[in-house]
């Protein structure tokens, strides 16, 4: 138990780093586009977990070498999906609103036990519980508009699946792998097929030198540390169990727009929050009185 808890606080703090991103990539956008964004900061993650891997072959001996074809496969597949899932989410919010967009994205909390069918891993009954608190949660913090299906809509589901998807993946390489490296793949191939698109916005250099601190932000503690963490996570931790738990990514992005930006909480927000932690409050505990 005391070691489920122990990982399930380093997906909360995961949750809180990417929860703080939204201001960073908030302010970055102000400067670059989405995919010169995304792009360099895989591209950082990358740069600053290598060395890090290095450190720890050198320190406790090498767990798994840099061209384990597993490694290496896990990286590739990881790193595919996280691309597709970001850029259908840049391409989604353009047509939609930022409300939107977090909500439909955020239904991976219900696609992800769907797809653990895939590895037949049958979540417990009191997650399916959880999981709708999540959505009822989501929906009180993000959505204060009337819902109507537009194209933008489609792409933030898409992006929806592709998230899922990529925690899968993490779900099922992870375990097996030094997940410092695998996390270090993932993000090198990720920042290797945004290269293209990033041509295409035309980046100017002093807009991206403007910009260096929410960009290396993003890049070495939303993406290197964060995701590192998330995989780590993922060995001792059910899926659906983490896709609930970093749903509070919406919840701590709320809370530092209100500290940081000076957005204003809603009464209908707060609710939201209040209803996120209660269904990540529930997930942890069930599976200890079932125990």
């Amino acid at each position: 138990m005391k070691t489920n808890i122990k990982y399930s606080l380093l997906l909360v703090l995961t949750a809180v780093i990417w929860g703080a991103a939204f201001v960073a990539q908030s302010a970055g956008m102000e400067y670059v586009g989405p995919f010169t964004f995304n792009g360099i900061r895989c591209i950082i993650g990358a740069l600053v977990l290598a060395p890090v891997a290095m450190f720890f072959d050198k320190k406790d001996g090498v767990m798994t070498p840099w061209k384990n074809r597993d490694l290496v496969l896990g990286g590739c597949i990881c790193g595919i999906l996280l691309f597709l899932a970001t850029s259908s989410q840049q391409v989604g919010i353009i047509y939609t609103t930022a409300g939107k967009a977090g909500f439909i994205t955020a239904l991976y909390i219900v696609l992800v036990p769907i797809f653990s069918f895939m590895l037949k891993k049958k979540p417990p009954k009191h997650i399916w519980i959880s999981v709708c608190l999540s959505i009822i949660g989501l929906y009180f913090l993000c959505l204060s508009e009337t819902f109507r299906l537009s194209p933008g809509d489609i792409w933030m589901f898409v992006c929806a699946i592709l998230f899922a998807l990529q925690i899968i993946a993490v779900d099922k390489f992870a375990p097996h792998m030094d997940v410092i490296k695998l996390s270090c793949y993932q993000f090198a191939v990720s920042g290797a097929l945004s290269i293209i698109p990033m041509i295409q916005e035309k980046p100017v250099m002093t807009d991206i030198l403007d910009c260096w601190l929410p960009i290396v932000y993003a890049g070495a503690l939303s993406g290197g540390v964060a995701y590192t963490l998330q995989m780590e996570a993922q060995k001792r931790v059910n899926a659906t169990v983490a896709c609930i738990i970093m749903s509070l990514e919406s919840v701590f992005s709320a809370v530092f727009g209100f500290l940081i930006l000076g957005q204003k909480l809603s009464v209908r927000e707060i609710i939201g929050c209040v209803v996120m932690f209660a269904a990540v409050i529930l997930a942890q505990v069930s599976p200890a009185k079932k125990a």
